[in-house]
């Protein structure tokens, strides 16, 4: 994080600005739900006015759940690994389309996300850009890789980020991932 939690300025800066207005999270959605007592928040993609501010929200470590296209536009993760540092950070690029994910564009981040909340000190930020779909899907990953149940973690996810969705497809890759992983 920067010294002040202020933004850094310069033309990612002003990218990031214009990126996230023309194209960034609905303001109807909360700019962060924390999952229940995991330490472990969902949002959509954090705006200017959000970004300095997660620090005093106390997240520690992100995950960027939107596609490289997406964050080349609006400059969201070269700005959030400037600001929490970049072993802070971890990108799980995709598209959200409604189909099967595969592992190798998320599961790092997941297993990522999952270690860093083994310390706990650590909070830890999961985005996407309307904090929805992409971002349950990873959260979900998370929650299971500690040891919820299927129903358990929907059911968290959902009670606390009401307009949260996990697409069967998505859930199916998790579940499909964890069976191949414990092999």
């Amino acid at each position: 994080m920067t010294p002040t939690g202020a933004l850094p300025r310069g033309w990612r800066a002003w990218q990031h600005r214009v990126g996230t207005r023309l194209y960034g999270p609905d303001p109807r959605d909360p700019w962060l739900s924390w999952i229940g007592g995991e330490r472990l928040a969902v949002a959509g993609v954090p705006t200017p006015d959000v970004l300095p501010r997660l620090h005093d929200a106390g997240v520690t470590h992100v995950v960027n759940c939107r596609s490289g296209w997406q964050t080349a536009f609006s400059q969201d993760l070269a700005l959030e690994r400037r600001l929490f540092g970049a072993d802070r950070v971890a990108a799980a690029p995709m598209w959200d389309d409604g189909r099967l994910k595969p592992p190798h564009l998320w599961a790092k981040a997941a297993e990522f996300a999952a270690a860093v909340l083994d310390d706990p000190e650590s909070r830890i930020l999961i985005h996407c850009q309307k904090g929805r779909r992409r971002s349950v899907m990873v959260a979900y990953a998370v929650l299971r890789l500690r040891g919820r149940t299927p129903t358990d973690a929907v059911t968290l996810l959902t009670a606390h980020r009401t307009r949260a969705h996990l697409i069967p497809a998505y859930q199916l890759s998790v579940e499909r991932w964890l069976l191949t992983r414990s092999r």
